[in-house]
This record gives C-alpha cells, structure tokens and sequence, in this order.
C-alpha cells in the first residue's frame, strides 16, 4: 500500500508493469539461447570440420530455426497465459455484478491483511470500488490491471529479435577469427556475452549477481565443450 503526503491512497502499480516486465525477460531469456544454441552448433561442427562454408551454413540455419522456435513458442505461452487472465476477470466482473456487498468485504479484508486497520480498509475499499471495483479487485486480488495484460506479440517479437542478435555474435566471431583459434576465440566471446546476459537477468529478477553469473557462464561452458566434443568424436567417425 502506498500513499501520498496527504495520507491518500495511491493505486499500485504492480499489473502494470508486469507485461514491460515480460517482454524483457522474452528478450533476456532469447538472446541467451541465440548465444548458447548457436554457440554449441558452430562450435560442434567446427570441431567436425574446418571448412567455413559448413560452418556458416550450419550456424545460419541454426539462427533461423531458433529464432522461428523461440518466438512460436513465446506466442504460445504467452497466449495461454494472457487467456487465464481475462477469464479470472471474467470471473471477477460476474461475481462484482452478483454479489457486490460480499465482494466489498473480501476487498477490505485484503485491505485489512496488509496492515490496515478495519475502519480504513473498508474505507479504501469502498472509495476504490466506487471508482472502478474490477480494477481495485483485480490489482488486489489478482495482482492485474485489465488495461495492461500481457501482450503475445510482444513478447514473441522481443524473444525473435533477441535471439538473432544473440546468435550472430557467435556466428559472427567464429567466421571472423582465424582458423587455428576459431574455437578459443567463439568460446571467449560466448562466455563474455552469457556473464552480461547474467547480470541482466539477475537485475530483472532481483537475484544475486554472482550466482546468476557463475550459473550460466559455468553451463554455457559445459554445453561448448560437450559439443566440441561431439564434434570432433563423430566427425571423424563418419569422415
């Protein structure tokens, strides 16, 4: 709860940040998997072969396959989650309209949990209510501001184009750098990116820095290495 200097209420704000919350975690999660997936293709196919053409050819249909995976299957998530919030307002506006008394004091009694005492949260209650009720139950109840739901495409769109910058950066340096450190050089470059990425979603989430970074720098070095490794073992084996 949150008010002013002059001791009124003022309306969250949580609902509404929400979906700018969700497009940029759409796009910190998809450039992370542009650098990881595409990283671990090019890299296992370098360890296979030496031929650039193979190498572009491979991180190049790499890019788009992701990119089209990872932006249908944000639109899908998205969507469902955007259909569970209109029917638990659909939900909410039919009991508003059947039973408003009781909806009244459920709203208070939220009210009331958070700290307020039972004369002023039936107060703010009844004047957020009497402004618009599906809102003041929806931001209470339900943590939502119908105006500003999640948006699919958005979200979609943000995960595409992250993912496609994410991956050229490994794409980028493998075919940039010289043949004899190709590899070193793409694993560098991918660890660097994975600690930013890092630090950017702890930011988002609100979690520890160091952790988040260790955790996806120490991954994204396993998924390379497992990779090379495939590389450079059934490479040679079907060579």
């Amino acid at each position: 709860m949150t008010f002013n200097d002059s001791g009124h209420l003022l309306e969250p704000h949580t609902g509404a940040m929400a979906p700018r919350l969700n497009w940029l975690r759409a796009g910190v999660l998809g450039a992370n998997d542009g650098i990881v997936s595409t990283a671990g293709l090019v890299v296992g196919v370098a360890g296979a072969t030496s031929s650039r053409g193979a190498i572009f050819t491979a991180g190049l249909a790499g890019l788009v396959a992701g990119a089209v995976s990872m932006a249908l299957g944000e639109y899908i998530s998205v969507s469902n989650q955007r259909d569970s919030e209109r029917s638990q307002l659909a939900l909410e506006a039919r009991e508003l309209a059947e039973s408003p008394q009781e909806e009244l004091v459920e709203l208070a009694g939220l009210y009331r949990a958070k700290g307020l005492s039972e004369s002023t949260a039936l107060l703010v209650a009844t004047q957020l209510s009497a402004g618009d009720a599906l809102a003041a139950h929806a931001d209470a109840e339900l943590h939502l501001d119908p105006e500003e739901l999640t948006n699919a495409w958005h979200a979609s769109l943000a995960s595409a184009v992250a993912f496609v910058l994410g991956a050229l950066l490994p794409l980028g340096a493998i075919l940039w750098a010289p043949a004899g450190v190709r590899v070193p050089v793409t694993v560098l470059a991918v660890l660097s990116a994975l600690a930013v990425a890092g630090v950017l979603s702890a930011r988002i989430g609100g979690s520890r820095v160091r952790i988040a970074v260790t955790r996806v720098v120490v991954g994204g070095a396993a998924g390379l290495a497992l990779t090379y490794a495939i590389g450079r073992v059934f490479g040679s084996a079907v060579g």
